[in-house]
């Protein structure tokens, strides 16, 4: 069977015609087809960041990572580091005072028992010297404190006794031809049963005098 034939010149949709069927981006006759975009397809857009990234942060700390900045808590919950406070000057001269007041009261003892074993008598007054030294020494090196003054006193008393037994045990060593450190070492006891039965009331007033005197002398160092 034959088929029938198509007219000649059919008109044909152009791209510049009519909107086509489901085409809305065709343009009407005669308009121009739109032009391709130029340029940065992404215009208005505000500008790349340039520098620094991390501009306006704080500096990255340097030095001690763990360091305590002041007014900061510290890390880990504990309590800042501070230093030991320095030792307290009272304590310190009432230490001073007191180690002074024994080293005078060893020497006076010493130079006490010397005198009266060299004259091989008493001499009462020099006891009243022995806690004037005392006294006035522990209390220019460590200061008026009531605790010096009575620590004074009271080692002046021992500096008069010892003293005594000083003197005693160089009178009898004399007397027995025999050495000092014997007598006083090997026989302290009978040293201080002669000195207990020739102490007299005197004897004791000079050594509470003494102590008195232990008193006066640190009121007169300062």
């Amino acid at each position: 069977m034959s088929q029938p034939v198509q007219p000649p010149n059919q008109p044909q949709q152009p791209y510049g015609g009519q909107p086509a069927d489901g085409n809305p981006y065709a343009a009407g006759p005669g308009a121009a087809a739109p032009a391709a975009p130029t340029g940065n397809p992404y215009g208005d857009q505000p500008p790349a960041p340039t520098g620094n990234p991390y501009g306006d942060q704080p500096p990255a700390s340097t030095g001690n990572p763990f360091g305590n900045p002041q007014g900061q808590p510290a890390p880990f919950g504990g309590a800042p580091f501070s230093p030991a406070p320095p030792a307290s000057p009272i304590r310190n001269g009432l230490a001073l005072g007191v180690l002074v007041a024994f080293g005078a009261a060893i020497v006076a003892s010493i130079v006490y028992g010397v005198l009266l074993g060299s004259i091989e008598r008493e001499f009462g007054y020099a006891a009243i010297g022995v806690g004037f030294l005392v006294g006035f020494a522990a209390a220019k090196l460590g200061g008026s404190n009531p605790v010096t003054i009575a620590a004074a006193a009271v080692f002046s008393v021992g500096a008069i006794y010892f003293g005594q037994l000083i003197g005693y045990a160089m009178v009898m060593a004399d007397a027995a031809q025999v050495s000092f450190s014997e007598v006083f070492l090997d026989h302290f006891d009978t040293v201080t049963r002669v000195w207990k039965e020739d102490a007299d009331f005197m004897r004791y007033l000079f050594i509470a005098l003494g102590a008195i005197a232990a008193i006066g002398g640190a009121k007169k160092a300062n």
